[in-house]
């Protein structure tokens, strides 16, 4: 039993009543189709089920639409949104990705050479990968990195952390006590963004921000971390730099019998899904991955070097709002 034959461009025309080149033009997005052809075959594309074959578009195009991503782990949650995020705008834009994740034994130089060797159009370094760019002495392939300062010679994008932290601790400081911080690892850019605003809503209000502690962005590090505030009674308030840390923190207090957020509130940053259904429901920043995702994507493709800044949006829910 032989397999069903792939369908042709051939195939489409036949279906459509057009022309091979025609098809050729809808498929690459050429303008000089009317939009009474272009349908009939998009429906054919569909019925038929065609898809284009990679790599002869490839010899066609120049672009082997294919995105290179790096990572440096998975195991944070929000690398994990911004990676899906990253999957759906290249989806959208036509694109398959290629992932490396750094792990242990490989850095990042390494990482984008081995893309460069894979035929990638570009490469997109997410969130604590960038750390690493400085070892990037020169890219073969355009790079566009996501959450890194704007002074690298690569285009950027990131959140507005530093913004959205003043806002959020500042939310917390009108309950008139200064807020602890777990902050994230020291030498990532979005942990000391955050830090930075953190500290300007204490200077704002004419505070003195306590020492911060330093967590790894897990959740048991905001256990540990939590358990060492909860100890402390004149602790009130606590900013979580990501929302794992802050459901780590919530444990920790809940187990010493501190009540959220009669005794203690605590806010976190980066607003997943599953911080609504923390008890009590966690106040957040929400991040827009899709946005974030985007934004780096439209760089990827194109040759401009900017750097973009996306708003984040606090989300105030339970955890810090003390009910009249």
């Amino acid at each position: 039993m032989t397999s069903a034959r792939r369908p042709a461009m051939s195939d489409v025309a036949t279906l459509a009543g057009v022309s091979g080149q025609t098809v050729s033009r809808v498929i690459n997005g050429h303008d000089n189709v009317s939009p009474d052809t272009r349908l009939r075959v998009k429906r054919a594309l569909a019925e038929l089920g065609y898809r284009p074959h990679r790599a002869a578009r490839a010899l066609r195009t120049g672009r082997s639409e294919v995105l290179g991503v790096v990572v440096a782990t998975l195991e944070t949650v929000g690398n994990s949104l911004m990676l899906q995020a990253v999957a759906a705008a290249a989806e959208r834009e036509g694109y398959s990705i290629a992932l490396v994740s750094l792990g242990e034994n490989v850095a990042l130089a390494d990482a984008v050479d081995r893309l460069a060797e894979q035929g990638v159009d570009a490469a997109v370094i997410v969130n604590e990968a960038t750390r690493y760019i400085a070892d990037v002495v020169s890219a073969p392939i355009r790079l566009v990195l996501v959450d890194a300062p704007a002074d690298v010679p690569y285009p950027t994008v990131r959140s507005d952390h530093e913004r959205a932290a003043f806002e959020l601790t500042s939310h917390l400081l009108a309950r008139g006590f200064p807020a602890h911080h777990i902050a994230g690892p020291a030498d990532s850019f979005a942990a000391q963004a955050r830090e930075q605003g953190w500290r300007r809503a204490h200077e704002t209000a004419d505070l003195v921000a306590p020492d911060p502690l330093r967590g790894d962005w897990t959740a048991e590090s905001g256990r540990r971390l939590g358990a060492e505030l909860a100890r402390a009674s004149e602790v009130r308030a606590v900013f979580c730099a990501n929302d794992q840390m802050a459901l780590g923190a919530m444990h920790a207090l809940h187990a010493a019998g501190r009540a959220i957020p009669a005794d203690v509130a605590v806010a976190g940053f980066d607003g997943i899904s599953d911080a609504v259904n923390f008890w009590p429901p966690l106040t957040t920043v929400e991040q827009d991955f899709a946005g974030l995702a985007a934004a780096a994507m439209g760089l990827a493709i194109a040759d401009t070097d900017v750097h973009r800044v996306i708003p984040a949006h606090i989300v105030q829910r339970a955890s810090s709002v003390v009910a009249d």
